[in-house]
C-alpha cells in the first residue's frame, strides 16, 4: 500500500516537532536577545511560532518532503541574515536515496525553499 512512506514521514515529523531543541542565534537581531541561561531555545522557537513568525516544523518537513527525497536527520530553526534581511531559517538535513547529505534552507515564516545543497 502507498500510505507507508506518507505515515512514516508523519511520524517521523510529528517525533522531530516533539524532541525539537532548535540551536538558534540571535546575535544582531533586535527583540531576541537572550535572557541568560533560563532563557532556553526551545522557548524562543515556541514563542517565535506563537507570534506567527514561523510556520509549524510538521508543514516545513512535509514541504521538503514533497520536493526533496531522503529521511531526515536533524533540523535547527536559526535566525539569519538571507539577501540582506533578517529571517527565520530551518535548516533540513537529510540523506538523499542514493546515500548522499543534502541541506535544504527553507524561510521558516513562508515555507518557501531558499537552497538545496550537497553537503
Amino acid at each position: 500500500m502507498h500510505t507507508q512512506p506518507f505515515l512514516r514521514r508523519r511520524l517521523l515529523a510529528a517525533l522531530v516537532a516533539s524532541a525539537l531543541a532548535p540551536a538558534m542565534s540571535f546575535a544582531d537581531f533586535p527583540g531576541h536577545e537572550t535572557n541568560g541561561a533560563a532563557r532556553h531555545d526551545h522557548d524562543r522557537a515556541r514563542h517565535a511560532l506563537q507570534q506567527g513568525e514561523v510556520r509549524p516544523i510538521a508543514e516545513i518537513l512535509q514541504r521538503v518532503a514533497d520536493e526533496v527525497p531522503g529521511e531526515v536527520i536533524e533540523v535547527e530553526l536559526e535566525r539569519k541574515k538571507w539577501l540582506g534581511t533578517g529571517r527565520w531559517v530551518y535548516e533540513i538535513k537529510l540523506i538523499a536515496p542514493d546515500g548522499r547529505l543534502v541541506e535544504v534552507l527553507v524561510d521558516a515564516s513562508t515555507a518557501e525553499m531558499l537552497a538545496v545543497e550537497e553537503d
